[in-house]
């Protein structure tokens, strides 16, 4: 089925604005900016960073609430035929408080992560929340996994391993930088699994629930912003040694620190708002995907986005290109399509159905067997 207008644009705003934003975190994280005490410094906060990702968030919710107001007022059903409106208004958003929850701690510890390695590995190794979205899923879904969807979980781990080891083999620094990128792959892939946790609450709660995407997004962005900011309290008191922090205070966060290090740089000021304002956009255009078209194509197009960000990295020298990293992302994309039963085991039943076509008739082929067994190999 040909997709319509509206959905190319979803497409092209969901790969458009995903790659903008985990581009804009790490421009965010490469600038040197004097901080509270005067010293230049990289703008380490990650928790910041995620409280500015769901201000952006909170502003859909926003605009839900204009164009809800404005349809409503028109009294011609537009409100329930706008594709931006439709859905039910009727539902107790606390639903959405655990995924809230989820999001938060998840981003956050990501954040911290990609600021200690690679933006396109960042964006591959969060392809481990298939591993653990299927073992959670067998547990608390009742799910049973197919031998395909087993495979794809083994070729899965097997581009992870890949791009770790690229990851290591392209660091060219001290002791110190390797284990900066080692433990920021290791965040990256353990934050996956809050984010399984994550689906596997919203398949069971939250499906079927028809919430139209700026509601849901607004909301679990208010959510996310209570909670962060909440957590950014204690956390600005707990000290950590590098390279988990590096602002004036020592500390997990500094928040007065960040303010002071966004008002001192105008790449830095921009660097946040393309984050705030991409990740409402993204998070839009991913939930109308998965709504409007399905969760496959949706898992297609964050691949596409990890090609563009990867990329962009190569092009302005923030990593250096190897080939197991290129290993590794086949290997995931390719477990990734076997996992969601598409493409790879599409063209293998095309395949078989065209070998299937071509065979001979059977008493033909009990002649052939006959007549000439040995020049013919063997099959399975």
């Amino acid at each position: 089925m040909a997709w319509t207008h509206y959905q190319r644009i979803l497409a092209i705003l969901m790969v458009v604005t995903g790659s903008f934003n985990t581009l804009s975190v790490k421009y965010a994280d490469l600038q040197i900016v004097p901080g509270e005490n005067g010293e230049p410094r990289h703008f380490n906060h990650p928790f910041m960073q995620s409280c500015f990702m769901f201000l952006g968030e909170m502003m859909c919710f926003a605009v839900f609430k204009v164009l809800y107001c404005y349809y409503s007022r028109r009294g011609d059903n537009s409100v329930d035929n706008n594709p931006l409106t439709k859905g039910s208004h009727v539902f107790n958003p606390f639903i959405l408080l655990i995924p809230a929850l989820c999001d938060t701690m998840a981003t956050s510890i990501m954040y911290v992560g990609l600021n200690m390695t690679y933006p396109s590995s960042f964006q591959m190794l969060r392809g481990a929340v298939i591993i653990f979205t299927a073992i959670l899923s067998m547990g608390f879904l009742n799910r049973r996994l197919s031998s395909r969807e087993w495979i794809g979980i083994g070729m899965v781990i097997s581009g992870l391993a890949l791009v770790g080891l690229s990851d290591i083999i392209t660091i060219e620094d001290s002791d110190i930088s390797t284990n900066s990128i080692l433990t920021g792959d290791l965040l990256i892939i353990c934050a996956q699994v809050i984010t399984a946790v994550q689906m596997v609450v919203e398949e069971k709660f939250v499906a079927g629930q028809n919430i139209p995407a700026l509601q849901a997004v607004g909301w679990e962005g208010i959510f996310g912003f209570i909670s962060i900011c909440i957590l950014m309290i204690p956390l600005n008191f707990i000290h950590a040694p590098p390279p988990f922090v590096d602002n004036s205070r020592g500390t997990l966060e500094a928040t007065k620190d960040a303010l002071i290090q966004i008002g001192n740089s105008g790449h830095l000021l921009m660097a946040i708002v393309g984050i705030s304002f991409s990740i409402a956009f993204f998070n839009f255009a991913g939930i109308s995907v998965t709504k409007e078209i399905s969760a496959t194509t949706r898992m297609i197009l964050d691949s596409i986005r990890t090609v563009v960000i990867w990329a962009f990295s190569l092009a302005f020298r923030w990593q250096k290109f190897h080939y197991l990293q290129l290993i590794g992302f086949t290997a995931l994309l390719t477990g990734m399509s076997c996992y969601n039963n598409i493409i790879i085991p599409q063209l293998v039943r095309k395949c078989r159905s065209r070998l299937g076509r071509h065979r001979p008739p059977p008493t033909d082929r009990k002649h052939i067997i006959n007549t000439a067994a040995d020049d013919i190999p063997e099959t399975q």
